[in-house]
């Protein structure tokens, strides 16, 4: 069973963030394109307001005309009033003649000459009256008003079917609304087109930056974005530098650190091992040697795990992947690094009776030998010392799916399937675990396989027992 750490996809705050622009570049671009559509809706009216306005004027103009066309009454009684129609009524009529019509009434609203349906009520002053009146489909502007003729008081209608508001309301759709929903619709979809294209450099940007590694603090090529992104770039690069340059500092205070304790704790060590050998040594059974040897025995483990932690905080130190990127690469025979590796540890296994087998084929890597050599030892040695007395270590290498691979395995209490992940930690120790340790050694293990750009997987072992640590490098 692999631990495996899932991520967000990686497109999905690119796309939040390009489709958030572009919903407010898009309300501020239909806003003004809505108060532009009714400003000109309101001028368009407006303008049909003064038109019919004129229409207004025009017919009370021709109303005394129409009065004074009036020249005398029928040949017969009951027959229409004669008349003699002025040339600027008779312009009128014919100009437009399904849309013009005139009535001449008597005083009770009788029409006498003219279309039937412009009698009704005669207007009570001698003032003209306009309303609008809608016949056979369409709005008529109406003018009435009482006039002296031959035939006395009658009451003369004119009425105009081209009302400038009526086609005002008929042509808004086609006018204001059509054109508009068209250009709102095309800038919508120039604003999606110009927010792919001006986010291009942006989302090329973030991208770049989240593939890096959390360790590659290195500048980002300022010429490589555009003028806008710039001071951005500026930013992080500066952002960068101070984080890299904190970093630094502690890595080179721990590797000095480290490099300065290794001497006197090398001394210290030699001399409590001196004591402790001539503390154990035969014939001397009384009780306050006896005590004496386990003080002695104490110091010489409290010894060796600090000269331990010294030596693995250097190789944590040097083993950084930020320090050996600029450092070459050579040819590595891990068959070779298996068995030198059997080796330095095979002391330590046969003191505990623990099998520590090798099961090795030939493979090659590219990589820096003393890391995957501290890397290896770092494995086996944590096999060895949690594995108990009589147990088995297998050490293993060669190619298996095309891919070169490094493993150690153990039958020994094995790691639980929460605890994998943050047992790669510095200085993290599964609760309950017995023998001398400093959590760092598969920290270390883990930093050496970022530096070969491979992956340190942990998977129960065979027979659900134990655990076993694989390193694959990548073709």
């Amino acid at each position: 069973m692999s631990t495996t750490v899932r991520r967000p996809p990686r497109g999905s705050d690119a796309l939040g963030m390009a489709s958030g622009l572009r919903r407010r570049l898009l309300v501020m671009l239909i806003t003004p394109l809505i108060l532009l559509a009714l400003l000109n809706a309101w001028f368009d009216y407006r303008s049909a307001d003064n038109v019919a306005l004129q229409q207004d004027q025009r017919l009370q103009a021709l109303v005394p005309l129409l009065a004074d066309s009036v020249i005398g009454e029928g040949m017969k009684r009951g027959d229409p009033p004669i008349l003699l129609l002025a040339p600027a009524v008779e312009e009128f009529l014919k100009s437009t003649p399904d849309h013009s019509a005139y009535a001449i009434s008597d005083a009770d609203g009788k029409v006498l000459r003219g279309e039937p349906w412009l009698g009704g009520l005669p207007p009570t002053t001698p003032e003209p009256e306009f309303h609008s009146e809608e016949n056979l489909g369409v709005t008529w502007r109406i003018v009435r008003q009482r006039q002296q003729t031959v035939l006395g008081e009658v009451v003369v209608v004119l009425a105009d079917g081209a009302d400038p508001r009526q086609q005002w309301a008929r042509s808004i759709l086609f006018k204001v609304l059509l054109p508009n929903l068209v250009l709102v619709a095309a800038a919508a979809f120039a604003v999606r087109w110009a927010v792919e294209r001006a986010l291009k450099p942006l989302l090329e940007l973030r991208e770049a930056v989240e593939r890096r590694s959390p360790r590659d603090l290195s500048a980002i090529d300022e010429r490589a974005s555009p003028e806008e992104v710039r001071p951005l770039v500026n930013s992080l690069n500066r952002l960068f530098g101070l984080v890299n340059a904190q970093a630094e500092s502690q890595r080179r205070f721990i590797a000095d650190a480290a490099h300065q304790l290794r001497t006197p704790l090398a001394g210290l060590q030699a001399q409590v091992e001196a004591w402790a050998q001539a503390a154990n040594a035969p014939g001397r059974a009384d009780g306050t040697v006896q005590l004496r040897a386990e003080q002695v025995n104490k110091l010489r483990g409290a010894t060796r795990r600090t000269s331990q932690l010294a030596n693995q905080l250097l190789a944590l130190s040097r083993a950084d992947s930020r320090t050996m990127q600029a450092q070459p690469m050579q040819r590595v025979e891990l068959k070779e690094l298996c068995e030198s590796s059997l080796e330095a540890h095979l002391d330590a296994a046969t003191a505990k009776r623990i099998d520590l087998g090798l099961d090795a084929q030939p493979a090659q890597v590219m990589g820096h030998d003393w890391l995957l050599r501290e890397l290896l030892g770092n494995l086996v040695d944590n096999a060895v010392k949690y594995t108990p007395e009589g147990g088995t270590v297998t050490i293993r290498c060669g190619q298996r799916d095309a891919l070169a691979f490094l493993e150690v395995e153990d039958d020994g209490p094995g790691v639980a399937g929460g605890e994998r992940q943050r047992v790669l930690e510095r200085f993290y120790r599964v609760k309950g675990t017995q023998g001398e340790g400093n959590g760092l050694g598969l920290a270390i293990a883990d930093e050496i396989a970022r530096v070969h750009h491979g992956h340190l997987e942990l998977q129960t072992g065979a027979g659900q027992r134990g655990l076993k640590v694989s390193l694959t490098f990548a073709g």
